[in-house]
């Protein structure tokens, strides 16, 4: 073993809690801050939202889960749990595939059973602030005080000094919303999709969904059912086969361009010159970055939803690896690529890797804006990483192994599956033979535990 560190591990989601994991295993004493009464993060399902703002404008949100109530995943489970913990249907349970939000919360509860994360963990506690305790220190040798309130009448701040602190907040609670011209005069109902749970409060309406995101493709038929018109607005006027066989189906599903203008009287005014008059527009616009409590006196900063600088989407040079921020990416199978972080996290700490140097870490993080920006990849979209080369790439830092074939195969089959046939791709599943070869590989034998 290496050298033991103190480390404050903020959020108890899926990246949070195997980085705990990774770091207990690597030797070192581990806190984990969490808001909420109980682990899961995004997947703690929260059906009360009346006490959010509708636009979730405020920096500090009541609301940190957005899934709404009939979500369910989008990749089959075989692909979707860690490296030694594989996500199995058991009795009981939601046996599905692609099955319901809580299917994932709860495989998330075995797994911090399995692995006795339990005693890590302060469940109610809200931390306010996050900053260097020796500012001006050697990045090896800075400390970070995190100062923390329970929920209780109290309410007493608690002050404590860490070795490391690991942020694992997530990036799907802050709302991003688009600049609208009328938007702040448009006195009817607004909100985003973050509070949004259940189509039954749209009934009879005319509801106007911005965003033509898969959340608001979906979110869109689900609204078909109850609203009296469903008017989805996007960026692009390009629409696949399976989202354009959903709107045929319905005759109350139509599809828009961009919005130009919202007017008082209720009138929603679009690109090409067509309007309507709508009782709601609610905004799947997306989410931000958002850190309220982290103070890193401006060597980390979110700039149009890229943090950074940040060394392989994790470390800011000047201040890793004491700092480190895990669940940065997006558009990846998001639980092994956290355990790799969890994984070189506990290592640097611990001594037995070292990072490269500050300017090394600098000019690559340099070549990889400037590769973005020939590409003519937004600055937004820094995070979206869209393959499973980068993970693969990623893992090498610590030995940790490739992706599967048959996980990657499986993801592009449903992928592909979702283009064609948007309202059944999780129902009407063509790849019962890679499913096979995988509930054959020893990922699903590993743990000695019998398929049911």
């Amino acid at each position: 073993m290496g050298e033991s560190k103190s480390v404050c591990v903020i959020g108890a989601g899926p990246s949070g809690l195997v980085a705990a994991r990774e770091l207990l295993r690597e030797g070192h004493k581990v806190v984990v801050l969490e808001q909420k009464h109980d682990i899961g993060g995004q997947w703690l399902y929260e059906p009360n939202t009346q006490e959010e703002d509708p636009l979730g404008r405020e920096p500090w949100l009541k609301v940190h889960s957005s899934i709404y109530d009939s979500l369910r995943l989008m990749s089959p489970r075989e692909v979707m749990g860690f490296t030694d913990f594989p996500f199995l249907a058991k009795k009981g349970r939601d046996r599905r595939r692609f099955p319901g939000h809580r299917e994932l919360f709860l495989y998330l509860k075995d797994f911090c059973d399995w692995f006795h994360l339990g005693d890590t963990i302060k469940f109610n506690t809200k931390v306010h602030y996050v900053g260097p305790f020796n500012y001006g220190a050697s990045r090896e040798d800075l400390k970070w005080v995190v100062r923390s309130k329970q929920k209780t009448k109290s309410g007493e701040e608690v002050e404590q000094v860490f070795d490391a602190v690991v942020v694992a907040t997530g990036h799907y609670s802050k709302p991003r919303l688009p600049c609208i011209q009328g938007m702040e005069k448009w006195r009817r109902k607004q909100m985003h999709s973050h509070i949004y749970r259940s189509p039954e409060p749209f009934r009879g309406e005319i509801v106007v969904v911005i965003g033509n995101s898969f959340s608001g493709q979906e979110i869109s038929l689900e609204l078909v059912k109850v609203a009296k018109e469903v008017h989805l607005s996007s960026k692009t006027v390009e629409i696949y086969d399976g989202l354009s066989k959903a709107i045929s189906k319905h005759e109350n599903f139509h599809f828009h361009p961009q919005i130009d203008t919202l007017r008082e009287d209720g009138s929603v005014v679009f690109t090409d010159g067509s309007s309507i008059i709508a009782d709601t527009i609610l905004y799947c616009t997306g989410y931000n970055y958002s850190f309220p409590f982290l103070d890193t006196k401006g060597m980390v900063v979110v700039d149009d939803n890229r943090v950074g600088p940040l060394y392989e989407h994790t470390f800011p040079p000047s201040l890793a690896p004491s700092l480190s921020l895990v669940g940065i990416p997006k558009r990846i199978l998001g639980l092994p690529f956290f355990e790799s972080q969890g994984k070189w996290i506990a290592q640097l700490l611990s001594g037995k890797r070292v990072l490269p140097s500050y300017d090394e870490m600098m000019k690559s993080i340099d070549d990889f804006y400037h590769s973005n920006e020939v590409a003519g990849i937004a600055k937004r979209h820094t995070h979206e990483i869209n393959g499973f080369d980068y993970c693969d790439k990623y893992g090498e830092n610590v030995g940790f192994p490739k992706l599967e074939e048959w996980r990657k195969e499986l993801c592009v089959s449903a992928v592909i599956n979702l283009f064609v046939n948007l309202e059944t791709y999780r129902d009407s599943w063509n790849a019962d033979d890679k499913v096979q070869e995988a509930l054959r590989s020893p990922y699903f034998t590993q743990l000695g535990v019998e398929l049911e």
